[in-house]
């Protein structure tokens, strides 16, 4: 899968319910966070995608042009990938349920999309990748989405 279009769709008709295949109690292939947890922090960074959440970029200028090189790229981020912007214990949910939670995931992956068709050529910060307009971030979400359901066992684009 490698055009904007598709991936746009996957994270808006097919994320979810690749997300309710994923036993609540399942253990991650790697890293701490539960189902639970992951499904949030997917709310999380489409709240960075809108514009919701905003950070300051802490990747230095000559780097950048690498770092998009690969966000770009269809390579995908690499097990346990560090993010200084998470804690080394994963928080514990804020939604009772993982249904609240995928609602609140849903309504925000709607967010993004709204943010965008009212702006098109806006562009966010990322704290990694920089500045980025609609098709990166898409490319991004799509790779981070598809990073946590492998985490999960789940594969097969």
């Amino acid at each position: 899968m490698s055009g904007t279009i598709e991936k746009a769709n996957f994270l808006r008709n097919e994320f979810i319910t690749y997300l309710r295949k994923i036993p609540a109690g399942e253990e991650p292939r790697w890293g701490k966070m539960t189902p639970h947890q992951m499904i949030e922090h997917m709310s999380y960074s489409m709240r960075q995608a809108s514009g919701k959440e905003k950070y300051e970029l802490l990747t230095k200028e000559e780097y950048l042009p690498k770092m998009q090189a690969f966000m770009m790229s269809e390579k995908p981020f690499k097990e346990n990938t560090p993010n200084q912007l998470l804690p080394d214990t994963p928080p514990p949910p804020k939604h009772e349920t993982i249904e609240a939670s995928l609602k609140e995931l849903q309504d925000e992956i709607e967010h993004f999309f709204d943010v965008f068709a009212k702006e098109p050529s806006l562009k966010l910060t990322n704290p990694f990748f920089g500045e980025l307009g609609y098709e990166q971030w898409v490319q991004l979400l799509h790779k981070h989405a598809w990073h946590h359901l492998k985490q999960f066992g789940i594969t097969g684009e």
